[in-house]
């Protein structure tokens, strides 16, 4: 018989708990047998006085298996169960296409996403913007999208991880959130439920970043490899780049029509297309579609070139209640804002550094981010043609073009994008799309 508070004093002295002490407190996380107050105090005693891997994989798997784990054995499925997960940035609309890509090469993906957190764009806001498009299905539905499309991307039900949305709730309020182990116990809990045989992890560098450092990022991703493996689920983090904004755009419609842009062939943004492509190849190697990089990026180009890609994210679109024809026609159906406006710069020159958070938090404020949980969203507003680092910047070409749904909103969200992109004389040196891959023999 364990005591919250003896586990709690032995993580506040430094020692080592065991898999049985954490698991008995996941336990009382999700029973309510421990109190808000004790889990607080766990929270800061581990935020203080860190976790070794042992005990990063126990509570991870204990979250984990704090509620319903996903099992596909019973649809016998004849490929892998794989899925990516990011830390967030902003124009990250890289799972809209990636889950349709890898499903048309014979991967299955049942991917778990979440909504829009400060700056960062939630995959589930994108969905919500297509009409009728559930994101929050019954299981029997879900299931069978996934045998019969191949990909269905929808929110964390009720039964997934209990133990994380009241812990993550009393994390969030008392400002022990930033702490490693316990950033890879809810990331991880969540996409182990979804019952995957592999996952690639895209962990954002730069400064519309989750974590504030190059360093800080690199820990993330080592400590995510370590546990996911640790916990029998194969995975490589990817470090990528968040200098940027990722996609041309930022928001939640024009996000949408950039996938379908980029599915079809209309338009591929090259940032877009080498983290997307990155993140997918590494997919299939782990899932054991593709035997290396070279064969997997040309299963890759081949789905999205013959339109099988976009093919698929028509037929999880519609199975799970959105339009038929969205892919051939999604003007029809993405809602536009008013105002559709550019900016430029005050000055020519170079782009030469972007505030990506800043152009995060100027959607915010045009509607298209929460300010706090529950608010509605606008899903027509948003940023394109964001101007990409290394650009001309000249006084006839803009900076990027504000979809807003007012002319004080228009005016706010220019100066706030005017601010977020510096102009220089010299022409900065081109960053890596994808710094480094973190794989289970590189620990």
């Amino acid at each position: 018989m364990f005591l919250a508070q003896e586990i709690i004093r032995k993580k506040r002295n430094s020692e080592v708990l065991s898999k049985e002490e954490i698991q008995f407190f996941v336990n009382g996380i999700t029973d309510g047998s421990v109190s808000e107050g004790q889990i607080a105090a766990f929270g800061m005693a581990v935020y203080f006085n860190d976790m070794n891997m042992d005990e990063r994989i126990a509570i991870t798997t204990g979250m984990r298996d704090s509620g319903t784990v996903l099992d596909w054995s019973s649809l016998n499925l004849n490929g892998p169960i794989i899925d990516k997960h990011s830390t967030g940035g902003v124009g990250d609309v890289i799972s809209l296409m990636l889950g349709p890509m890898a499903a048309a090469c014979g991967g299955y993906v049942p991917m778990i996403s979440g909504r829009g957190l400060g700056h960062t764009g939630g995959t589930l806001d994108k969905f919500d913007a297509i009409p009728g498009y559930q994101t929050e299905p019954d299981s029997a539905l879900f299931r069978n999208v996934v045998k019969d499309v191949g990909v269905a991307i929808i929110g964390q039900t009720g039964d997934l991880v209990p133990a994380d949305k009241r812990f993550y709730s009393i994390r969030d309020n008392t400002a022990t959130v930033e702490s490693i182990p316990l950033i890879v116990a809810s990331i991880l809990s969540k996409k182990l439920a979804s019952g995957l045989d592999a996952l690639a992890m895209d962990v954002k560098v730069g400064s519309g970043a989750f974590m504030p450092t190059y360093k800080d990022s690199e820990d993330l991703a080592r400590s995510i490899t370590a546990v996911a493996n640790g916990a029998g689920t194969k995975t490589t983090a990817l470090l990528t780049d968040m200098n940027q904004v990722l996609a041309s755009c930022a928001g939640n419609a024009v996000e949408v029509r950039e996938a379908v842009n980029f599915l079809t062939g209309k338009y591929r943004n090259p940032r877009l297309y080498e983290v997307t492509m990155g993140l997918c190849a590494e997919m299939l190697q782990l899932g054991g579609i593709a035997a290396n990089e070279a064969e997997a990026r040309q299963k890759l180009n081949q789905v999205l070139d013959n339109g099988k890609a976009a093919e698929i994210f028509g037929r999880m679109i519609s199975g799970l209640g959105g339009p038929a024809d969205f892919v051939e026609r999604p003007e029809l159906y993405l809602p536009e804002a008013k105002i559709v406006r550019p900016v430029y710069a005050e000055q020519t020159g170079f782009a030469s550094a972007m505030d990506t958070r800043e152009l995060g938090l100027a959607v915010v404020t045009l509607g298209g981010g929460r300010r706090k949980p529950g608010d509605a969203l606008d899903y027509s507003v948003g940023l394109t043609e964001v101007c990409a680092l290394g650009d001309s910047i000249t006084n006839d070409k803009p900076i990027a073009m504000i979809h807003a749904q007012s002319e004080s909103a228009f005016d706010e969200a220019a100066a706030a994008v005017r601010g977020a992109i510096k102009v220089a004389d010299v022409q900065p040196e081109k960053t890596p799309e994808i710094y480094r891959y973190i794989r289970a023999e590189d620990l």
